[in-house]
């Protein structure tokens, strides 16, 4: 008879190469005392304890963490990323091969810099990163990181519908740099509650985390109940919320921080609500404009003015209309990575007259809005 296989900790099909810290691997702890202070491990350890009915490992905090020197448990605190009101979900520009267009990503994130943002999410949902390799996406965070992690906030969206790729990949965000994660709930599969807190429990011991609740995505709402359940983590820095201004209430009169994830209402959601600030698409167009939103007082002529460029920007599924847009403006190249495709011409001549009637001089970029042919973009279907 055949033996079954052993288990092992095989790596997540989209990944890289394991980012050495020079720390050596954690070991099961035979102590007692250890024992007692149980803690969730995303790895294949046998459980033996734990809170309510479910058994944990039984393995303490600091055992399993992969990076533990003082460097990186002192670089970023989690009241870093409270304090932020401005984050730009960052668009990721394509060379013509498909690949990053690294050059024009550099000069975007420049932009948000000056434009005053404060943070920038790398990856996100904005930045496609699901249509990134593990490779790409970890490479692309330790690059920001690299580049403008002195003058900017670096938030790595690590999520997964897994939580062993979450697990991993945020331990190699945290590896090459950046300052804090971005954690999504498991979509399409779903799960439980519990199952949703235990996944949340696995990545939150790792650095500041942002978890982010977006039920048109992921097919499944955080119920308030999960967020009240991890809320006490010490890495726990708020949550990206979508769901409307009654739930952003309900977590701020709790004292947790909230960035609104819905543009056209994070004006209402800061100055009425309570929220900390946005998390924010139309910033990769005009951050100085998103930046007095958020830091010059109730401004409801601003807020206005702004609606129709955001209403514009999901008129379709992000990021369709701010690829397009980003390519009119001249700042990235009019190359889209399948299956996302630019928007028809009677919307590409609806951006041009709301950047005219907004003010050519508040968006990124130097060259004029033009409204681009067709035959001008380019489709990639292998990346």
């Amino acid at each position: 008879m055949i033996s079954p296989p052993m288990a092992t900790h095989l790596l997540p099909a989209r990944t890289i190469s394991p980012v050495s810290n020079g720390c050596a691997a954690a070991a099961i702890p035979s102590s007692p005392s250890m024992a007692a202070r149980p803690r969730r491990i995303p790895s294949g350890l046998q459980s033996v304890t734990g809170r309510g009915k479910f058994s944990l490992a039984a393995v303490t905090l600091d055992d399993y963490l992969p990076m533990r020197s003082t460097e990186v448990k002192n670089r970023t605190s989690t009241d870093d990323i409270t304090s932020l009101r401005l984050i730009t979900a960052a668009k990721t520009p394509y060379l013509p091969d498909g690949r990053f267009d690294l050059e024009a990503y550099d000069s975007l994130i420049n932009m948000q810099i000056e434009g005053g943002a404060e943070g920038v999410i790398v990856g996100g949902t904005t930045g496609e990163g699901h249509l990134m390799s593990w490779d790409e996406h970890i490479m692309l965070i330790g690059h920001t990181v690299n580049c403008f992690g002195t003058r900017i906030k670096v938030i790595g969206n690590t999520g997964s519908n897994s939580t062993r790729e979450a697990v991993h990949a945020t331990e190699q965000g945290f590896a090459v740099g950046m300052h804090a994660a971005l954690h999504i709930n498991p979509y399409y599969g779903k799960t439980s509650i519990e199952g949703i807190i235990s996944h949340f429990e696995a990545v939150l011991p790792m650095g500041p985390t942002i978890i982010y609740n977006v039920p048109s995505r992921t097919a499944q709402d955080i119920p308030l109940e999960v967020i009240m359940a991890i809320s006490g983590y010490p890495n726990m820095a708020g949550v990206k919320e979508c769901v409307g201004h009654e739930r952003v209430k309900h977590y701020t009169d709790k004292g947790i921080a909230i960035w609104s994830g819905n543009d056209d209402e994070c004006h209402a959601s800061r100055w009425k609500y309570g929220a900390t600030g946005v998390i924010s698409v139309a910033s990769n167009l005009v951050p100085g404009l998103m930046h007095s939103l958020m830091y010059k007082g109730e401004n409801a002529t601003l807020n206005e003015k702004l609606l129709p460029l955001m209403k514009w920007l999901f008129c379709q599924p992000n990021p369709i209309a701010l690829n397009t847009a980003l390519a009119q403006l001249g700042v990235s190249r009019p190359v889209f990575r399948l299956p996302y495709v630019p928007l028809p011409l009677e919307k590409r001549i609806e951006f041009v007259r709301i950047v005219e009637a907004i003010g050519r001089e508040n968006f990124v970029g130097q060259k004029e809005a033009r409204i681009l042919d067709d035959d001008e973009f380019v489709l990639i279907s292998r990346y």
